[in-house]
């Protein structure tokens, strides 16, 4: 889930053809879980664990928020690509410290299942792209709640209600279809092509993670 103009950039300028358009968004998506695969795999969970919480967090939102806020202004695809990478290595990071809290097991089947699911989202998003466009703000009222609510039990009950999980799951799982919908509508230049990859990364990356937690509680 990712909020800029580049959805908004509807129209029949269409640079690329749509094979090349979707070639592009489908390679800028590899690339992102290709840099997370390789953190993941290089970088000991030790050495992000020596760094002292509060400096890790400062530093994964400030580049965070800076790869955003490069994507929400750029119309020029080196400049979002760069945002997007300013993304992707602090969630490659994130990942080194919380993978390895799980079992190969479970982690093998929270990837094949949110690469089933992202497939089925995207098939509906093609079909459907009118459903998830009206359900998009209740999309988002419901993940506001959901994140609300979950932070308000971790820090006044330490305790995590295990349906959140599963809302939070449900909700990624429209996002992609909203998104994908949105992605295919909207004016095909490699800068959309990026632009939309990092929105569905976000998404994916998000819904992964919540099943993750879901089948370790299993």
């Amino acid at each position: 889930m990712l909020e800029n103009d580049t959805f908004s950039r509807v129209g029949t300028n269409h640079q690329i053809s749509a094979n090349t358009y979707n070639l592009i968004l489908g390679a800028v998506l590899l690339w992102g879980f290709a840099v997370n695969w390789y953190l993941v795999t290089t970088v000991p969970a030790e050495v992000m664990l020596a760094i002292p919480p509060i400096l890790f967090f400062v530093g994964y939102f400030v580049m965070a928020m800076s790869g955003i806020a490069i994507i929400f202004r750029s119309q020029e695809p080196m400049y979002s690509f760069l945002g997007y990478n300013l993304i992707v290595v602090p969630i490659g990071l994130l990942l080194v410290v919380v993978l390895p809290k799980y079992s190969h097991e479970h982690i093998v089947q929270a990837v094949q299942t949110t690469i089933l699911l992202t497939a089925g989202m995207m098939i509906l998003g093609t079909v459907f792209p009118a459903f998830f466009k009206r359900i998009e703000s209740s999309l988002f009222i419901a993940l506001v709640v959901s994140i609300v609510v979950e932070l308000g039990q971790a820090l006044l009950f330490g305790t995590h209600l295990a349906a959140i999980d599963y809302i939070v799951a449900a909700v990624f799982c429209g996002y992609i279809g909203v998104d994908w919908g949105r992605a295919n509508q909207i004016e095909r230049t490699v800068d959309n092509a990026i632009d939309s990859a990092a929105a569905l990364y976000l998404d994916i990356i998000n819904l992964f993670l919540r099943i993750l937690r879901i089948m370790s509680k299993k």
